[in-house]
């Protein structure tokens, strides 16, 4: 699922709220330079296991049993050439994450190139991995077409206690790419033409009961992430232009159906919604506004609301989108967040400082009042409302008129 770029790959992940906000931090700055460490050729010795001592004839690294080794975290510690169900041979390294690694492999057997998630050996991981196996396994059926833009699982295995999941390959991530370029953000036409695919994928996966719950641009993967490379004479600089804006999305790890238990903290901080944040309960509606701020980001190339606290999270959305009403705030369990029947916020603050230079109010984050941008930000404004009961759904956001040029052209075809 990830095309071997570089070493900060679409599979690279964190669970750390702090380190995403650091690199978030990186993004709002546009501290981008073109390093090193965007060479793909290093990629192997980041990510895989080096030291070759007693690897055997199938790449893997055993112990005097004959059983494979993991480190001490629980990763499976492999080697190029690692063949494993017998058909799936280990090419290189793709990315890691908190949840294990993802080795880009060949099958033998239909002689095409294949992601495979091997995740790590430790009891959670192994819960997690089987319930996105559960999920991914329906969308597979529900969508057998492969109509939506949602990421095909083509099997999956164990290996020495390793859960495995084998996945199309596919290119960058659009926070990868957005890296790559140096944060330059998308015209509203790509934008455009993106969004109306998760759109579809992701109305199709709310029609099926399902919520996704972490809905970012680490997530969405380009089918094919090849470009041409351009001068942009606004930034005086060389810019990357994708051939092809067809997007997946991926990871459904933490997917839920509407009748499991949900729990109470979904969603990474930046693109959590202020109803998962206070601790009202939340359903399909907190991936519309992820989704609305994966948009802004697109359109703004950093993200929306760069913090990792929650106080500051809540202050910052009152900034751009106007005042919290008070029976949400009059709901809460989080009640220290509240003081007055208001976000129990400090004005004077050096933290309300940095709020106030970097959030606007949303319309005033439009760069040009083009009728497309309109009604962009329209559409934006009613996926970021703060009352569940208001926020416009996906299937009526796909008849949105900023759509209309998607639907026409999908009419023609």
């Amino acid at each position: 699922m990830g095309k071997k770029d570089n070493e900060y790959g679409s599979w690279g992940d964190s669970n750390d709220p702090k380190a995403d906000a650091d690199r978030k931090t990186e993004s709002f700055n546009q501290h981008a330079s073109n390093s090193p460490d965007d060479n793909p050729l290093k990629l192997e010795s980041a990510f895989l296991c080096d030291n070759a001592v007693s690897a055997d004839d199938d790449g893997s690294k055993k112990n005097h049993e004959g059983k494979n080794e993991d480190d001490e975290e629980g990763h499976l510690v492999y080697h190029v050439g690692l063949v494993m169900k017998g058909k799936y041979e280990v090419l290189f390294t793709l990315g890691a994450g908190a949840f294990g690694k993802v080795v880009e492999c060949i099958d033998r057997e239909k002689d095409e190139h294949v992601a495979v998630k091997i995740v790590r050996n430790i009891d959670c991981f192994r819960e997690v991995a089987k319930s996105e196996i559960a999920v991914l396994e329906e969308i597979n059926s529900l969508d057998d077409d492969n109509r939506f833009a949602c990421v095909r699982m083509l099997d999956w295995f164990e290996h020495e206690g390793h859960i495995c999941i084998v996945f199309e390959l596919l290119g960058l991530s659009i926070y990868e790419f957005l890296r790559q370029n140096q944060f330059l953000p998308f015209s509203v036409e790509q934008i455009r033409h993106m969004a109306f695919q998760l759109f579809r994928a992701v109305c199709f996966l709310h029609r099926n009961k399902l919520t996704h719950t972490d809905l970012k641009p680490e997530n969405i993967l380009f089918v094919c992430s090849d470009y041409d490379l351009e001068y942009n004479y606004n930034m005086k600089c060389e810019q990357k232009t994708l051939r092809s804006l067809d997007v997946k999305v991926v990871d459904f790890g933490t997917a839920t159906f509407d009748h499991e238990h949900h729990e109470s903290l979904v969603s990474t901080r930046h693109y959590r919604a202020p109803e998962v944040i206070l601790d009202l309960g939340w359903n399909q509606s907190c991936d519309v506004w992820s989704l609305g701020c994966v948009l802004m980001e697109f359109y703004l190339g950093r993200t929306l609301f760069p913090t990792h606290d929650s106080k500051e999270h809540l202050a910052m959305m009152e900034k751009i989108l106007g005042p919290i009403p008070p029976h949400l705030l009059k709901q809460t369990r989080k009640q220290h967040y509240v003081h007055n029947e208001r976000v129990n916020w400090d004005e004077q603050s050096s933290s309300d400082d940095y709020i106030r230079e970097h959030c606007k109010p949303l319309k005033q984050l439009m760069l040009r009042k083009s009728e497309e941008e309109k009604q962009l930000f329209d559409l934006l404004g009613c996926m970021l409302e703060y009352d569940v009961y208001r926020r416009i759904t996906l299937e009526e956001a796909l008849w949105h008129p900023f759509f209309s040029p998607m639907r026409a052209q999908k009419q023609r075809s």
